[in-house]
């Protein structure tokens, strides 16, 4: 693959045989984001497990302290009280059949969708169509829950959703280009601490095997993450 010559000026900044810290990373990736629009930034983990035994998945939210600067459609499943209370949080959309009939007419103008346990039968009709997506509801990722208010307010904050795939890699964005360098480093720390906290007991050996950091069009920054490695 060939690339264009500000990609090999940013990659001629970078040495590959040099594993950085978070903050050298960040600094390299935002002097090697070249392009007119505002980039975002990526963070990418190699982890050693293997996904194919339910022991060793690796899946949860964090709520990025300085969000992912993308703006985010919310749409709520509740009724009486529990509408009020998403519609007051700042939720975008909020119903109940009304959208159930919508999303099953092609409708899929939502990044989040939240919904209250008594309504879930009524959602769980929709699993074929949000779940290849990854918006099905899910009370291990808080977007299953009584506490409404909550959960629309972390997801309009920055709330980010990994599960590790088929290779074990985990892949999120973690900011753009255009945050300050400590925000943008205070959410790939986030995220390391959170992956490392994740890890399932069933792993062995070394758990995390590699993290890079990149911007949309940028070349990738490979981390050290040895303080992060958790011996088995």
């Amino acid at each position: 693959m060939k690339h264009g010559k500000k990609y090999r000026e940013a990659a001629g900044a970078i040495d590959r045989n040099v594993a950085y810290t978070v903050d050298q990373a960040v600094d390299l990736v935002k002097k090697g984001a070249r392009a007119k629009f505002d980039e975002t930034v990526d963070l990418a983990v190699r982890l050693g497990v293997d996904p194919r035994h339910a022991e060793q998945q690796v899946r949860g939210a964090v709520v990025l302290p300085h969000g992912t600067g993308k703006s985010v459609r919310v749409l709520v499943f509740a009724r009486g009280d529990r509408e009020k209370e998403a519609q007051a949080a700042g939720a975008d959309f909020v119903g109940a059949e009304d959208y159930v009939e919508k999303i099953q007419g092609g409708w899929m103008d939502m990044d989040v969708v939240i919904a209250t346990p008594d309504l879930m039968g009524m959602v769980g009709k929709l699993g074929r169509v949000l779940g290849p997506r990854g918006l099905m509801p899910n009370p291990k990722l808080g977007t299953v829950t009584e506490d409404i208010a909550r959960a629309v307010r972390e997801a309009k904050a920055g709330k980010i959703e990994y599960r590790v795939d088929k290779a074990g890699n985990v892949h999120v964005p973690v900011g753009k280009v255009s945050f300050p360098p400590q925000h943008l480093t205070e959410n790939v720390s986030i995220v390391l601490q959170e992956l490392v906290r994740a890890r399932p007991s069933a792993a062995k050996g070394r758990y995390m095997l590699s993290a890079y950091v990149s911007s949309t069009m940028g070349p990738s920054v490979k981390l050290d993450t040895s303080g992060l490695t958790v011996a088995a």
